[in-house]
Parts: C-alpha cells; sequence; structure tokens
C-alpha cells in the first residue's frame, strides 16, 4: 500500500499475519457441504430466461428439466474447480492493484444506497453529486482498497444512463479497483467498452480489473439479467462474484446452518456456469445475508446469528478453493450513525475479518440496512478500518519490539517516554484514529464538547477539499467521455 503521513492512513496493510479463527469443525462443515449437494439433487435451481446457460450446464451433465437444473452430489463443487484460489485485481494506478485470495483482505465502500444523509442536510435521495464524493472518499484512504460500484445510485440520471456516469466516475476521479454495472446486459457491456479504452483489450483479456455482483434471487433461482451479465463478464474474463441474499426465515430456513447450506448451493452453480463459459475465470464466492426479527419482520444487521453465518461461510468458501466475500461489512439496521450503528457494525467487520474473509463490502458509510450512505458513518467507518488492518497484523516478538536498551536507560519506578526506543517508535507504535477523542474532558468541553459525529463532518469536508484528482494519460479521459456522450445519444431518457 501507498505510505501516508496522516494518522488513520499510517497503517500500511500488507496481508493477514494472524491466523484465521475456524467456528467449525470439520465434521460439522462436512455436514454443511452434504446439505448444499442434497438441496441442488433433490430441490434444484431455477434459471429463468436464459436458454444459454440451460445449455452449458446441460452439456456439462447437469440434469435439466424445464427450468429446474438438478446436481448429482459433488458435480457442482467439480464443475467450480478451475475457479483460481487467488487472483489480482488490478487498478489503473498499479500501485493499487489488490490480491484476493491467501492471507489477503481488501476492503470496499458500501454499495446500492438510494439516500445519503450527513449532518447538515439530512436524509435525501444521491445524486451523481454524491456519487462523486464517495468515489473521492474512497480513493483518498488507504483504509479503503476498492473504489466500490453502486456507491450510491444517482437518481438525477435516467436510469439507463446512470450506469455511463458511474463508470466514468471509477475511471477518471480514483485509479483503484472497481465495480461494473450488471442491471442490463447493454450496461455490462458498455461497462466492459469503458474499461477497455482505459486498460487496453488484450490486457483485459489476460488480467480482471472489474467485478461484477452477480445476485441469485433468493431462494433458489436466477434471473435472465443476472445470467446474461455472469456470461458477458466471464466471457471477458473479467471478476465474477455470486453473492446469494437470504434472509433467514423469508428466502431460507432460519437456522445459521440452513442459511449456510442454501447459500453455498446457490453459489456453486453460479460459479460452475462462470467456469463453463470462460474456465480460469477468476470468481468471488459472495454472500448477503442477514437474520430477521421473526415477530417484525425487520432485518436485524449485525446479530450475532448472521456472524456465526459469516464465520461458518469462510470456511466454506476457503474448503471450495475460492477468495469469499463476507456476508456484510461495518452493516446496521440503525437510522443514524449512533452506538447502535457502530455496535451492529464492529459486530459484523469482527467476525468477518477474523474468520479470515478475503474481501469485504460495505466497510464504510452504511446505514438504514443499506437505504442510506452517511457521510459521518463512513468517516467513523474508516477509523474502524483502520484499527481492525492493524489488528491483522499482529506483533512483533524480535530484540527491537523488547526494547532492552530502554531499560538500561531507565531504571526501575522511572518512565520510559523519553528513552530512545520510545523515541524511535512512538511516531509508529500504535494506531492513531482521527475522530475518537482520548482528552480530558476540560478539554473536549472547550473545543465544544463535539460529538463523533460531528467531528467526522469535519473530516469528511477536509478529506474533499484536499483530494487529488489521480492522473490519467492524455486522450483517454477525452475518449471516455466521447464514448458517454454518444451512448447516452442513442437512447431516451428512462427513469423506471
Amino acid at each position: 500500500m501507498t505510505r501516508h503521513n496522516t494518522p488513520v492512513e499510517s497503517v500500511i496493510f500488507s496481508g493477514r499475519k494472524i491466523p484465521a479463527y475456524n467456528l467449525l469443525s470439520e465434521a460439522a462443515l462436512s455436514r454443511i457441504e452434504d446439505q448444499a449437494d442434497w438441496i441442488l439433487r433433490e430441490i434444484g435451481v431455477e434459471f429463468h430466461g436464459d436458454a444459454t446457460a440451460l445449455e452449458l450446464l446441460a452439456a456439462a451433465g447437469a440434469k435439466i428439466n424445464g427450468k429446474r437444473v438438478r446436481f448429482e452430489p459433488g458435480h457442482a463443487r467439480e464443475l467450480c474447480a478451475t475457479s483460481p484460489s487467488e487472483f489480482q485485481l488490478h487498478g489503473r494506478d498499479p500501485t493499487r492493484t489488490v490480491t484476493l485470495g491467501g492471507d489477503n483482505v481488501v476492503l470496499m465502500p458500501g454499495y446500492g444506497s438510494p439516500f445519503v444523509s450527513d449532518l447538515k442536510n439530512g436524509r435525501r435521495y444521491a445524486t451523481l453529486k454524491d456519487f462523486h464524493n464517495f468515489v473521492k472518499l474512497a480513493y483518498s484512504t488507504p483504509a479503503l482498497h476498492h473504489s466500490g460500484g453502486t456507491v450510491v445510485e444517482p437518481t438525477d440520471v435516467p436510469v439507463n444512463k446512470r450506469h455511463l456516469d458511474m463508470m466514468l466516475a471509477h475511471l477518471t476521479l480514483s485509479a483503484k479497483p472497481f465495480m461494473g454495472s450488471v442491471t442490463a446486459p447493454e450496461r455490462a457491456r458498455d461497462s466492459i467498452e469503458m474499461a477497455r479504452l482505459v486498460f487496453g483489450r488484450d490486457f483485459m483479456d489476460r488480467n480482471a480489473v472489474m467485478q461484477a455482483n452477480i445476485n441469485v434471487n433468493s431462494p433458489l433461482i436466477y434471473d435472465d439479467t443476472m445470467t446474461r451479465a455472469l456470461r458477458i463478464y466471464a466471457e471477458a474474463n473479467q471478476c465474477v462474484c455470486i453473492s446469494p441474499a437470504i434472509f433467514a426465515g423469508a428466502m431460507g430456513p432460519l437456522s445459521p446452518a440452513a442459511v449456510a447450506a442454501q447459500t453455498l448451493a446457490e453459489a456453486m452453480v453460479g460459479i460452475a456456469l462462470s467456469q463453463l463459459v470462460q474456465p480460469g475465470c477468476p470468481v468471488v464466492f459472495g454472500s448477503f445475508h442477514s437474520s430477521m426479527n421473526l415477530r417484525t419482520g425487520a432485518l436485524t444487521f449485525g446479530s450475532p446469528e448472521a456472524n456465526m453465518t459469516t464465520m461458518a461461510l469462510t470456511q466454506l468458501g476457503r474448503r471450495l478453493g475460492v477468495p469469499v466475500r463476507s456476508g456484510g461489512g461495518q452493516i446496521t439496521s440503525s437510522n443514524a450513525p449512533d452506538g447502535q450503528a457502530m455496535q451492529d457494525s464492529a459486530g459484523a467487520l469482527w467476525s468477518t475479518l477474523l474468520s479470515g474473509a478475503h474481501q469485504v463490502w460495505h466497510a464504510a458509510g452504511w446505514l438504514e440496512g443499506g437505504l442510506v450512505m452517511s457521510y459521518e458513518k463512513f468517516i467513523l467507518d474508516l477509523d474502524h478500518c483502520g484499527a481492525m488492518l492493524k489488528l491483522l497484523q499482529g506483533f512483533d516478538t524480535d530484540d527491537e519490539s523488547f526494547g532492552r536498551d530502554a531499560y538500561r536507560e531507565t531504571g526501575p519506578g522511572q518512565n520510559f517516554l523519553s528513552t530512545s526506543h520510545t523515541l524511535r517508535h512512538y511516531t509508529t507504535a500504535n494506531f492513531e484514529p482521527r475522530i475518537s477523542d482520548a482528552g480530558p474532558y476540560e478539554t473536549w468541553s472547550e473545543n465544544g464538547s463535539l460529538r463523533a459525529d460531528q467531528r467526522a463532518t469535519a473530516q469528511w469536508r477536509q478529506m474533499l477539499d484536499s483530494y487529488q484528482q489521480p492522473e490519467m494519460k492524455p486522450g483517454l479521459a477525452v475518449a471516455l467521455e466521447d464514448f458517454v456522450s454518444e451512448r447516452k445519444a442513442a437512447m431516451p431518457d428512462e427513469w423506471y
């Protein structure tokens, strides 16, 4: 990672150095895998509207009955075997390239919120300006390694054209890896063509620079929009993330074991299809799951049941041999960046990262179950991301770490603040959050008694004021803008 001088950016993450925590035994994991095979053999998965996907699966030996596809035990897993266990996702700036899989961790901002909020202007529909702001904020912090995708929905742009503006922003306002559009086949193709203008077709034929989020229409349905987008990205050798979305008790049985098994079953089918389109296509085993308040039907993000499911799915993904996207990130159903929001988020992120997940979506900004991207929570979450990245580094036990020379400079009863050892390491020894206030009450009071969310307001504004757009080769920005203008002119506005 690039080195920076400000406190949260002092975390230079070079990969996980502490072991992943394994929640489940080998016997328990095998039982979940057996249940996934049972689902695929006895119930099956339906494919709606994409005859080509059915033909590919039939040719590979799956049993087809109308729209329903079934697999013998072990068959879907076998079809996933050509998926790489580790691969690079290239940034426009090579120093921003990340690796998915192994001991690597990639954090990215929230996704898909139609609303934004901040303390001054309140809750409102997101605009293209908000989209630009969050791309800039994600680019400006090394606590996030990825630009994201539909970070917010720019609702002031027609539905059928906004993917062009979002891609233009990711490609020009950031130099980190990003996600393309999947909401229609032509939008997927536009995303890939825009990326090719920047990276070149030959480079993208050999390397992944972008990702597609393929949501399963859980329970057990792939619709034609998703499967066609999947095939378009796989044909271009770009990363496909298969993400079942199961709310326990609604889209599947309510136990963590059942959710884990169904998620694995649904994901293996999508991964298998990607490999039938393009063997070796980079994939990510994703999930998005939540428990529910079964008395009211409300989603309960950050619950212990959902967090345990996240941990189980990470283990299952490692056994499948592909990089794993966590079930969430810093997710919450809270309506404000308050104590509930941070408690939900902390639980979700801890379970995600300690279990060994490789990619974390929704790592910053999420409120209201994903309906809102909050400027203040985005900044609060960046602090927590930085702290967790520091934790994943563990600590050294070499001679320098023990500081024996410091004991010789001092003696019993003396402090170590002025020793040579302290002076050598005081600027890098501890993670320094930007927002937390550890000073005395009197100083805090004299400075206006600002809450954490109020301090976060000043921080995001300062970050936007100091944002510097990454350089781009002459002519590329013009080529991108011309592409966007031509595509917009070729279609009427559609707002629904």
